[in-house]
């Protein structure tokens, strides 16, 4: 593939409603191309250009992550040869408050990151007051803040459309196996939520510290109760490989429920109950595409939600058409039912911000998970 292969057949043009935008296992990659900020000088002059802020870790225990995302945005600036857009990346690693701050005494005009969830809040402190929107790629949600976006992949939907699919199969009765935290706290309620919708019954979860002896316990203590046609497991593939054989012994008919936590996951391959199970994840039709470009730019894997910087670039470009230097970000455009498209499939955000994502289904065979299902191409409302 040529340097600028990723894009081809993939321009700006609507398409059905929605705006274009294209997506990893990691290596750690080269440096950022895009200039970093000096931390107490602020950028030279530049009345043509639109200032844009990438927020992410470029030091610290996340330094790979973030730099895979930075670069993935570096990647969509020369892919499509923007002339109008000037991307500077800052550390949010020192501190993400203080990285906002600079961002705005430089004069950049959205923010795209931070990463990290436990971010968003100082984030958005520092930029919303100013009248500077926050394109996040953390799925940590903020909600009820306006001018926050969030591109991150929200459990709760993933779960949805499993225990949809798993209902037109004709599962009747649903148990789950969650871990505490934040994120076991939103998929619980994703999965009694979902279970309403659809007409399934929900007999019940048991909950767990994430843990080798405590999955297996609590899937003990889920299988001793029993009373369920199948269990979903809102971990990773790594867990759900230990707490599979419990749950489903030789002979025993339990289908087995995952989540987008299970996209990438080798693991799940590692136990023959697993074979069979069913989970949502955002569409790989375009990531083999990215990855190998990425790689020959940068000598690196891309971790896979190095899509983001490069999406999130994309839809600030496609926007951006229509935003004229030294004005306010259009950010009431983010809103637009349609929605854009890219590597991840479909996204839109809802009002309160938190973005809408279409998936496939898949089933884990022995060494490979086959897509049985595929995701949308457009939002149906």
């Amino acid at each position: 593939m040529g340097r600028r292969g990723v894009l081809a057949g993939m321009a700006f043009a609507l398409l059905g409603g929605c705006s274009v935008i294209p997506k990893g296992t990691p290596e750690a990659p080269p440096p950022v191309v895009t200039t970093p900020a000096p931390p107490t000088s602020n950028l030279p002059d530049d009345e043509g250009f639109h200032r844009v802020a990438l927020l992410v870790p470029l030091s610290g225990e996340n330094e790979r992550a973030g730099r895979s995302v930075a670069n993935a945005a570096t990647a969509a600036l020369i892919d499509t040869n923007a002339q109008q857009i000037r991307v500077t990346t800052y550390d949010t690693a020192p501190g993400a408050a203080a990285a906002a701050r600079q961002a705005l005494a430089d004069g950049n005009r959205l923010v795209l990151g931070p990463l990290m969830g436990s971010n968003i809040d100082a984030v958005a402190g520092a930029a919303l007051p100013a009248d500077v929107p926050v394109i996040s790629f953390s799925n940590d949600a903020s909600e009820g803040q306006r001018g926050v976006f969030l591109m991150g992949t929200q459990p709760g939907q993933s779960i949805d459309n499993t225990i949809r699919y798993a209902a037109s199969r004709g599962i009747r009765r649903i148990a789950g196996l969650v871990p505490t935290g934040t994120y076991g706290n939103r998929a619980a309620e994703g999965l009694v939520s979902a279970a309403r919708t659809y007409g399934v019954t929900f007999t019940g979860m048991e909950r767990y510290d994430r843990g080798n002896t405590s999955i297996r316990s609590a899937a003990l203590r889920l299988k001793d109760r029993g009373g369920y046609d199948a269990v979903l497991i809102a971990d990773s593939g790594r867990l759900a490989a230990l707490a599979a054989p419990v749950l489903k012994p030789a002979g025993d008919s339990t289908q087995l429920l995952g989540t987008e936590l299970w996209s990438g996951d080798d693991a799940i391959y590692d136990n023959r109950a697993m074979r069979g199970a069913w989970y949502s994840a955002l569409s790989d039709e375009r990531w083999p595409q990215f990855s190998d470009s990425y790689e020959q730019r940068f000598g690196g894997r891309p971790f896979r939600i190095a899509t983001l910087g490069y999406d999130a670039v994309l839809i600030t470009l496609n926007i951006a058409r229509d935003w004229r230097v030294g004005d306010p970000f259009p950010a009431q455009r983010l809103y637009s039912r349609g929605g854009f498209l890219g590597s991840d499939g479909i996204i839109r955000f809802g009002s309160n911000g938190v973005g809408e994502r279409a998936f496939e289904m898949r089933e884990v065979r022995d060494t490979s998970s086959v897509t049985i299902e595929d995701a949308p191409t457009r939002f149906a409302d």
